[in-house]
């Protein structure tokens, strides 16, 4: 990409005359220096990532770019990626990336971008700029990737269990290969923790430490649980002691290094769960953004895909849409789902961005991978998760139960370091904290009155209006942290 796509005007592209890379959309460092950049957690600055034209039309992905810190933490239920769980491993993820739609690979192309990637790997002489930026001193990868040679520095000498011969290796082997080893740099990408692995970097964590409060919960609790003896041990506090500039200092984000009286307001109507409670201002926040990684890893709908549609097509359309049932779905995979190397001609009318030349045409999330004959690795895990959340047996847990259960349901995102991460929402369509804030009122109200198609339970106890969205703004932004 030669620019970098932004919610304003395009910014330098930092792979300006190169091939897609995935650092095209998980940004780091390289706008750091430049006006209206800045540093990303490995997420970018567009509200759908753009991706190379092909004969499709398609120009952008259908949902923003997720951060990748902390993307792959350890959690207390299945393991899946992307905003709607399409995919089971980091694995999986890494090969439908690099042969896929983001990287300008059409669906029936699957087996030509293999032997592409292998190819590259292959032909790799150690010379391009990356490798001299690493200090590759002009080792090729397959000499890296076997691993014995005396001519690799030291700090490139990969583990034994990442080595493989590319020259004998087949073409799948050399992409899953290459799948492992980014994996495992992923695995590497975390927020600040001290010598125990508890949170350290943000306003909130020092906050709990100068007070003796518990990071992190007991081993036999649920984050939730934790949450609420959290508020509890915080409600007691006769005389908190609060974080100031001489506690610390942010380089990378244009805010104090503190958590006051107005930051514990927040922390507050956050960790609320129960209406009436806390005068009356209850976040219920934690329900699903719970401490301290400050999310459940589990679907909700907080009405972002209705809000998207509705704006286009008018207040009740969402409602309206008409969502067929298991079986007539997959009957029309063609019609309803999105394309695969098994239907390349699918329309994704469902994971879609809502748009006025597309009546029906919108985003339903997880709706889209439950049943999906072609995910089957998916297919376990989110039936797994998706059964605990919906409180379902085994026997009445199928894909034709779950699915209706699902439209519009979303992976929950942390809430960790939203400095970095900004535009919000798996749309992109919120541009700052309060932004996003002011969504949860209408939302939530809509909820209230049986207006949101599908929302999620969690809603029914969320109890916010204007004059909370200054003081959970400020605890969120008590949550950021310098990432580099």
């Amino acid at each position: 990409m030669n620019t970098t796509q932004t919610v304003g005007a395009p910014l330098p592209g930092p792979f300006k005359g190169q091939s897609m890379t995935c650092r095209a959309c998980h940004l780091v460092d390289e706008l750091a220096g430049v006006k209206g950049g800045g540093v990303r957690t490995y997420a970018d600055f567009a509200r759908r990532s753009p991706i190379p034209v092909r004969d499709d039309g398609l120009t952008v992905t259908p949902r923003n770019a997720p951060p990748m810190v902390n993307a792959t933490l350890m959690r207390d239920v299945p393991a899946v990626f992307h905003s709607d769980g399409e995919f089971a491993s980091i694995g999986d993820l890494v090969v439908g990336t690099l042969t896929g739609r983001n990287f300008g690979w059409l669906p029936a192309e699957q087996n030509t971008a293999i032997s592409h990637i292998a190819n590259v790997i292959r032909s790799d002489n150690g010379k391009n700029a990356l490798a001299q930026e690493y200090g590759g001193g002009g080792v090729p990868y397959q000499v890296l990737l076997a691993g014995t040679s005396a001519a690799i520095p030291a700090h490139l000498v990969i583990p034994a269990q990442y080595r493989f011969d590319v020259t004998t290796a087949t073409d799948p082997q050399v992409l899953n290969g290459m799948a492992k080893l980014i994996q495992a740099y992923l695995d590497s990408l975390r927020f600040s923790t001290d010598s125990s692995g508890q949170y350290n970097g943000s306003p909130y964590d020092v906050f709990l430490a100068k007070n003796g409060l518990p990071r992190a919960p007991f081993s036999n609790e649920s984050g939730l649980q934790y949450s609420q003896r959290l508020l509890g041990l915080i409600n007691q506090l006769s005389n908190p002691k609060f974080v100031t500039s001489k506690d610390g200092k942010f380089t990378l984000h244009n805010q104090a290094f503190a958590f006051g009286a107005t930051e514990l307001q927040g922390l507050k109507i956050f960790f609320s769960t129960q209406t009436g409670s806390n005068s009356g201002h209850t976040g219920n926040c934690v329900s699903c953004h719970t401490p301290p990684n400050f999310t459940d890893f589990v679907f909700h709908n907080n009405g972002t895909s209705q809000f998207e549609y509705d704006a286009i097509f008018g207040n009740g359309a969402f409602a309206n849409l008409d969502v067929p049932d298991l079986q007539t779905r997959n009957g029309n995979f063609d019609a309803y789902l999105p394309p695969s190397p098994e239907h390349p001609n699918a329309t994704s009318r469902m994971r879609s961005p809502a748009t006025a030349d597309k009546p029906g045409y919108t985003d339903l999330g997880a709706w889209n991978i439950v049943g999906n004959p072609d995910l089957p690795n998916a297919q376990p895990p989110l039936t797994q998760i998706l059964c605990g959340e919906f409180d379902l047996d085994s026997s009445n847990c199928t894909p034709d139960v779950l699915l209706p259960l699902t439209v519009a349901y979303f992976k929950t995102p942390t809430v960790r370091d939203l400095g970095q991460s900004d535009p919000y929402l798996h749309n992109g369509s919120m541009d700052s904290i309060e932004d996003v804030l002011n969504f949860y009122v209408e939302s939530t109200a809509l909820s209230h009155d049986g207006q949101l198609r599908n929302g999620s339970p969690e809603l029914s106890n969320v109890q916010i209006d204007s004059t909370d969205v200054a003081p959970l703004a400020a605890f969120l932004r008590a949550l950021n942290e310098d990432y580099d």
